[in-house]
């Protein structure tokens, strides 16, 4: 275990924990906090701040799905990608302090997480509790600016998020749990649009469980950093699970996911543009990954899950994008 200071700050001997989401940072903008901020900020995963942006995606997502049908004036677009950033930087917030809260027992045991904020004693339980009550409040309190509807709708991944620390525990298939947590931000976001009903459209459902897939794929890659600490200590995981041969088993899920990304397309009456850039940028960026990474190499596993996910959810958001009408009222100067 390379050493860290009191707050967290890796000293140099670190080499190659500080990246890996296990309570410790390499400097840059958190320093510029006072120190007793830094742990939340560790709570929080702000640095780097992945996490927030695998939340945030998915509601970008469905916004962009949405407004192919829903045909929105440009500045509406605007004012419900900031809204629903806001309430996804408040609901990061809250989910990940409250699964640290969770695991904390478990963090304790692992080495690559014991200097997380709430096992290295800088956050107490009460604490993080109450931080990530206040999380969810102001994540909440977004919702009193977006249609009644969408205060329902995410009413399915408050539930999923409450329970999937516990998850670990019962299930190999924590990550599916996962994978609708952080996807079901794809029915919030069409949700926030006005598309009614989105749960009940095949395009939708058909990208929302390529989505959640997708999430898998890099969770089980994520969740190979700690395969064998795992087992001693009984978390179960679909890394733990599939050990030996995850590799044929992201290949299966990379096959379904492309297939629904395409049925997406099918059902949406998409545009070549969107086959072209789309679903084949995602699967040319996955494949790669899947291909690539090496599951018994914890900086390679690293790597892939903290940056591959944007060469992914890039290309499908800014496609997307592409065939909204009302981005062409951008490009011809009429206004918002």
């Amino acid at each position: 275990m390379a050493p860290s200071s009191s707050n967290g700050k890796p000293k140099k001997s670190d080499t190659s924990l500080s990246q890996q989401y296990g309570g410790i940072h390499t400097g840059g903008w958190v320093d510029m906090f006072p120190s007793s901020w830094v742990p939340f900020i560790q709570l929080s995963r702000l640095s780097p701040p992945a996490a927030l942006f695998i939340i945030y995606l998915p509601h970008l997502f469905g916004v962009a799905h949405a407004a192919i049908t829903e045909n929105p004036a440009g500045s509406e677009v605007l004012r419900i990608c900031a809204l629903l950033f806001c309430g996804s930087f408040f609901c990061s917030n809250a989910s990940h302090a409250w699964n640290d809260l969770v695991d904390a027992p478990i963090d304790k045991l692992i080495p690559r997480t014991r200097s997380r904020p709430i096992p290295r004693g800088a956050i107490t339980r009460r604490a993080a509790f109450v931080f990530a009550a206040v999380q969810a409040l102001g994540a909440a309190s977004f919702l009193l600016f977006l249609p009644v509807a969408t205060a329902k709708a995410v009413v399915p991944n408050i539930v999923g998020t409450i329970y999937y620390p516990y998850a670990k525990r019962h299930t190999h298939f924590a990550q599916v749990i996962l994978g609708f947590c952080l996807t079901w931000g794809i029915i919030v976001g069409s949700s926030a649009m006005g598309a009614p009903k989105p749960w009940a459209d095949k395009s939708t459902l058909s990208l929302l469980f390529a989505s959640v897939l997708w999430v898998i794929i890099f969770d089980t890659i994520y969740a190979h950093q700690d395969v064998s600490d795992d087992i001693k200590v009984g978390v179960k995981s679909m890394a733990v699970m599939f050990n030996k041969r995850a590799k044929p088993l992201l290949w299966v899920l990379f096959t379904c996911m492309s297939c629904l990304l395409v049925s997406s397309g099918y059902y949406g009456g998409t545009g070549p543009c969107y086959y072209t850039l789309s679903v084949g940028g995602s699967i040319a960026s996955v494949g790669l990954m899947i291909f690539n990474v090496d599951l018994e190499d914890p900086a390679s596993c690293w790597k892939w899950f903290s940056s591959g996910f944007w060469v992914t959810g890039v290309p499908l958001l800014l496609v997307c994008s592409l065939n909204m009408s009302w981005v062409e009222v951008f490009i011809h100067g009429k206004g918002l």
